[in-house]
């Protein structure tokens, strides 16, 4: 979803959150680590963990009143001081987990530039929350051998929780990690978040409703054979890779080929889109990043008995299911040469 290649870490600033009687200790400086081994460091600690992230999100407002945690990032965006900002953050979590008696843990606030978000170059602010450090082994040659001392640090670990602040024009582009991510804590209590009407989720939304359809509503409607549907999930995600725009109308006509169908997933649609809560537009622009994303659950594996998997990418008129004359079942699979 983004890319932190080219990304520098401007400055950090580090909290320790106690909570449950456990002690807060906060900041009154910030690091600057500009060398490129402790800048590529840094994007893999504070940066990266954000690389997968698909869903966009925004800041949230309740009866027209202010978000809290947004109004204290868009200070950091104008420039001001980031130890001020990130102790205002702090705070926040902490009187948040106080609340929902979460764990203490070490949190991060850091200030980027150069963060690429669907083609576009933007500034950011990070917050991550470790909860827990990794074990290391350090070693260390002297005159008598090699001393060695185990330690424990950040490193590899992904944090618990983590927002990614993007300044995208208009409003900031949130993408949020969290470990728990039921509980009400992270993402409504301290960030107060909704998902992002964009293309991203609009793609999203689309790809998941067209998934139910075809492998739950699909099978009550018709006697439709498995690998038939798996060619619809196919044609689906092709579509998708296929195409920079999306059309409701050219989708269901060139997925499903048949008017009757096409009519029931309009009315599916109309239905999930209530049921669940989210946004399903007639148009808008593909992204491709959603489309790898969510193409991962759209499996295309025909399932026979214990015995035998096929996995079917290519060309549903090459398979064939009939039953014999003693009454078993069987698919006949026609190919042109073995790879």
């Amino acid at each position: 979803m983004i890319n932190g290649k080219e990304a520098m870490v401007e400055e950090f600033v580090l909290h320790r959150i106690g909570t449950g009687g456990a002690p807060s200790v906060l900041s009154d400086f910030s690091a600057v680590l500009h060398g490129p081994e402790e800048q590529e460091f840094l994007r893999k600690l504070l940066l990266k963990p954000f690389a997968n992230v698909v869903q966009t999100n925004e800041f949230a407002t309740e009866d027209g009143a202010p978000n809290a945690l947004e109004a204290v990032c868009m200070e950091a965006a104008k420039g001001k001081d980031l130890v001020g900002v990130s102790r205002a953050i702090a705070k926040k979590l902490i009187d948040v987990s106080n609340e929902h008696e979460v764990r203490s843990g070490d949190l991060f606030v850091a200030r980027f530039n150069g963060v690429e978000l669907s083609g576009a170059v933007h500034d950011a602010l990070g917050l991550l929350k470790f909860d827990d450090k990794e074990i290391f082994l350090e070693s260390k040659a002297e005159s008598d051998g090699i001393a060695m001392q185990l330690k424990r640090g950040l490193g590899g670990r992904k944090p618990d929780q983590a927002l990614l602040v993007v300044f995208t024009p208009e409003a900031p582009t949130l993408l949020v990690i969290d470990d728990k991510p039921h509980a009400p804590f992270w993402q409504q209590a301290f960030i107060g978040l909704r998902a992002k009407r964009d293309h991203v989720n609009s793609t999203r939304n689309v790809l998941d409703m067209t998934k139910a359809f075809i492998t739950q509503q699909l099978p009550q409607d018709y006697e439709i054979p498995k690998a038939d549907q798996i060619d619809l999930l196919n044609r689906s995600v092709q579509y998708f890779k296929e195409n920079t725009e999306y059309d409701r109308g050219s989708f269901a006509r060139e997925v499903f080929q048949n008017e009757e169908v096409a009519g029931s997933f309009e009315r599916f649609g109309s239905r999930f889109q209530e049921e669940h809560a989210v946004d399903l537009d007639e148009r808008f622009a593909i992204s491709a990043d959603a489309v790898r994303k969510q193409a991962r659950v759209f499996k295309s594996v025909l399932k026979l008995d214990k015995d035998f998997h096929i996995y079917i990418h290519g060309d549903r008129n090459k398979i064939e299911r009939g039953v014999d004359e003693s009454g078993r079942k069987f698919y006949k699979i026609y190919y042109e040469q073995e790879m």
